[in-house]
């Protein structure tokens, strides 16, 4: 094998290991399809898939029994949601129906099933979600792999420290793990929000994911280094690099035990200017990383999960139960819940809706609310139901104009007049707000926030609406630009006009975990940033570095530039001079 192969992948989890290789075999047989003929080689095929479906649930199970003896919540979340998958009766129904109508094997009637159901979720512009595809897959390995009859492959014993690379990983392999061996993942699927993202989080093992053909590329017991933090991999290093990253490992170790020490202090720049920092989490098993960072609360809670995947809707006590558990676990502090963020044509439960040219511009978020009310006020009803037991505030998704917020406001109200007929608790105080994400609310900010407690700017979505980008398309996504001009006037518009009124202005988009933006947005007058949990402490401890009056000084001489090349210049000339060392 050549020196030095470099492997850019996504960094889930910082942090930088140097072991061997441990490649983890998660391929399936190979399968002849083939056509039935007869009766009964069609009730032989049904009779094939029930028993692997009903093989995987109980190695499922067993594993789940194992996750919790260890009090891994997070992966408990994620056993629970494979487990529903495969109790669910749309995917075992669809394809013993394929069986008998097409006359295809077993494993044919699977495969053309699971891909039908991914297809509801990949067309999708929203990363976590198609990071979700990833359960399915997980599942379809595992149904593949018991109707071959292989063993079930378990990542436990391996004798030696490694670094685990494979396909994928679940919590069901890697339920015996041992952190003093398995040292860091490298896996072909996934995102920064992918389960095994999330895990490695969690276990605190260094981590770099998304990175396609690895396994193939790859050898037991070969070297390599995984550098977490920045995404990348490199495959049997010479001597010279091994010296430069185990330099760099020992640095990043001390760096974040420098961190740790500001986790309870405030959240201030060093002239007294306070910004609250908070968290974004996807999955309620996820709050228990929200204060081991120091975030003071959960400034974005995602909702779109709950609803994915499932062949019926969430029902209310099951929302009610996610949203109690986390209020209560972060509190005092506060919970913002967003309501629901995706459109009707990504359900794969029954909801009928026409064919859209251009979904993300379409019927979704609070335009599919209101026209599917039902849904929106089940919603409605467990969040406010939630709110009796902590401090939580509700958000409402891609906000175009006034009349969406009064339509909201009625609907809250009914809801709160039924609760109180029902003698069901709630905070009849309950703040609510909107996400200010399309370009038209931007400019109407005065106007909106007379109607609403609090704004919260997602800066994802509002930048790639206004410079008309498409962000996860590779020949323009360079064009996707934070410091565009109009940008920047836009979030001084949206900033001024809240605090003119009396309102508090979060951002919850990539631009708070980035901390070049971080005297822009302190310069703006900013009062919240939500982000990733990982990110907070490092952004703490610029914060606490730099002044408030120098940031508004910057950010005013931003506004006299005409072009993103003279204002990135500008900053950083001007960021070198104020970041700490």
């Amino acid at each position: 094998m050549d020196k030095n192969i470099l492997l850019t992948g996504i960094g889930a989890s910082p942090g930088i290991v140097i072991s061997r290789v441990f490649l983890f075999d998660q391929a399936t047989s190979d399968f002849s399809h083939f056509r039935l003929t007869t009766e009964a080689e069609i009730c032989a095929e049904e009779e094939r898939l029930e028993s692997a479906v009903a093989e995987s649930k109980a190695q499922l199970e067993k594993a789940r029994k194992e996750i919790r003896l260890r009090s891994n919540k997070e992966a408990q979340f994620i056993m629970d949601t494979h487990i529903l998958i495969l109790q669910d009766k749309l995917l075992k129904n669809k394809s013993l129906k394929k069986i008998r109508e097409e006359r295809v094997d077993a494993a044919w009637a699977l495969k053309t099933t699971m891909n039908e159901l991914r297809t509801n979720i990949l067309d999708l512009d929203d990363d976590y979600l198609k990071d979700r595809t990833s359960d399915m897959d997980y599942i379809e390995k595992r149904i593949l792999r018991n109707l071959a009859g292989k063993k079930e492959n378990l990542l436990s014993n391996i004798g030696e420290k490694v670094v685990v690379i494979a396909h994928d990983l679940s919590p069901a392999d890697t339920v015996n793990l041992n952190v003093a061996e398995v040292l860091g993942f490298v896996t072909e699927c996934g995102g920064k929000t992918s389960h095994t993202a999330i895990m490695s989080r969690a276990l605190k093992i260094p981590s770099v994911v998304g990175l396609n053909g690895v396994t193939e590329k790859v050898e037991n017991g070969t070297i390599i280094i995984v550098d977490g933090i920045h995404g990348v991999v490199i495959l049997n290093p010479d001597s010279e690099t091994l010296l430069k990253y185990n330099q760099k490992r020992e640095q990043h170790e001390e760096f974040e035990k420098s961190l740790l020490k500001y986790k309870d202090l405030p959240a201030e720049s060093i002239d007294g200017f306070g910004i609250r920092l908070l968290a974004n989490i996807e999955i309620v098993e996820e709050v228990s990383s929200v204060l081991d960072y120091g975030a003071e609360g959960i400034g974005l809670f995602r909702t779109e999960f709950l609803y994915l995947n499932k062949k019926e809707l969430p029902k209310e006590k099951e929302l009610f139960e996610i949203f109690k558990k986390a209020v209560q676990h972060v509190a005092p502090h506060p919970v913002t819940i967003r309501t629901l963020d995706i459109g009707g044509d990504k359900f794969i439960s029954h909801v009928e809706v026409a064919d859209e040219m251009n979904p993300a511009m379409g019927l979704r978020a609070i335009r599919f609310c209101l026209k599917e009310t039902k849904i929106f006020k089940t919603q409605l009803r467990a969040i406010l139901r939630a709110s009796a037991y902590g401090k939580i505030k509700i958000m409402f998704p891609m906000i175009s104009g006034i009349v969406e917020v009064r339509m909201i406001k009625k609907l809250i109200k009914e809801v709160k007049e039924d609760l109180k007929k029902q003698n069901k608790p709630y905070d009849p105080k309950i703040k609510i707000g909107i996400m200010v994400e399309v370009p038209s609310a931007a400019i109407i900010a005065d106007l909106l926030a007379k109607e609403v407690d609090f704004f919260s700017i997602g800066t994802n979505d509002l930048i790639q609406y206004a410079l008309a980008i498409d962000r996860v398309n590779e020949q323009v996504s360079y064009l996707y630009e934070p410091l565009h001009p109009s940008v920047l006037r836009l979030l001084k518009n949206i900033i001024d006009s809240a605090h003119e009124n009396g309102i508090t202005v979060a951002l919850c988009g990539e631009m708070a975990s980035e901390s070049i933006y971080l005297p822009v947005l302190l310069g703006l007058g900013i009062d919240e940033m939500s982000m990733n949990p990982v990110a907070i402490l490092e952004i703490k401890r610029i914060l606490r570095s730099i002044s408030y009056k120098k940031c508004k000084q910057i950010t005013k001489r931003l506004f006299s530039y005409s072009t993103v090349d003279e204002i990135k210049n500008f900053l950083k000339k001007e960021t070198k001079k104020i970041f700490p060392a």
